[in-house]
């Protein structure tokens, strides 16, 4: 079985997972919009829980990194919002075909990269953070890719308060989704075995970041990922509509 983790298919993965991993502890989000719309055209069962336990796992090494700079209680709304969220993301997991998947997940990325260049600023109000919550989980559960809506609440915070709270976020918000996915059969055996191969990526990544964003501008690594975010974006929502 090993065999399986040696394919090009699994190396491709492997690089995708590498990348949004970078990008993600660069800057605080981004692992899913990176890499889930062309991990889904290498395979859909990449899509959604293998991309929730690597984000898991990423989660908790960067909210370990911040955890000086964690609101835990500024969080608490949005984690109640994400638990009504996360069922209805697994409502839609079990209702669409391949097909819509793709074109929800190239939709979603392509969206995640308008919300990032949005000028205005939304303030992080209790009510905001809970809409912000549902929605998360509603988009993470069903592809993997939470992080726009909170990102977009807290984009004006700190870098490291930013990086703290949104890592604490999704350490609760990828359990959810895990939870869920479970009895609607998106987490199997199966999507723990291929996401072994990609850990060691991830942890890769992460510590490419935490050696060279110190040097790298903030700005520059976010251009780079946007651009990143398009192409993917772009890509799945043509497949979607093949």
């Amino acid at each position: 079985m090993l065999a399986e983790w040696m394919t090009p298919e699994a190396l491709i993965a492997a690089l995708l997972i590498f990348l949004g991993s970078f990008v993600q502890t660069a800057i605080g989000f981004g692992l899913a919009i990176v890499a889930a719309p062309l991990l889904f055209l290498i395979s859909p069962d990449y899509v959604p829980a293998p991309i929730c336990l690597v984000a898991l796992f990423i989660s908790i090494l960067n909210a370990m990194k911040h955890r000086d700079s964690v609101e835990i209680g500024g969080l608490k709304m949005a984690l109640i919002g994400r638990v009504p969220g996360s069922i209805a993301g697994g409502v839609l997991l079990v209702m669409v075909s391949t097909d819509l998947l793709a074109l929800w997940l190239g939709a979603l990325v392509l969206f995640a990269v308008i919300v990032s260049l949005l000028p205005f600023r939304i303030e992080p109000t209790p009510a905001r953070m809970t809409i912000a919550g549902f929605f998360s989980g509603f988009f993470g559960t069903s592809s993997g890719i939470g992080g726009p809506p909170m990102a977009l609440l807290l984009q004006h915070q700190e870098a490291n308060q930013l990086r703290g709270n949104l890592s604490a976020f999704f350490v609760f918000s990828s359990m959810i989704s895990l939870i869920i996915q479970m009895p609607a059969g998106f987490l199997t055996m199966h999507h723990v075995w291929i996401t072994v191969p990609l850990i060691p990526a991830a942890w890769l990544g992460y510590k490419l970041a935490r050696l060279t964003t110190q040097t790298l501008p903030k700005e520059k690594i976010r251009i780079g990922a946007l651009l990143l975010c398009s192409i993917s974006g772009a890509t799945a929502v043509w497949q979607g509509l093949q």
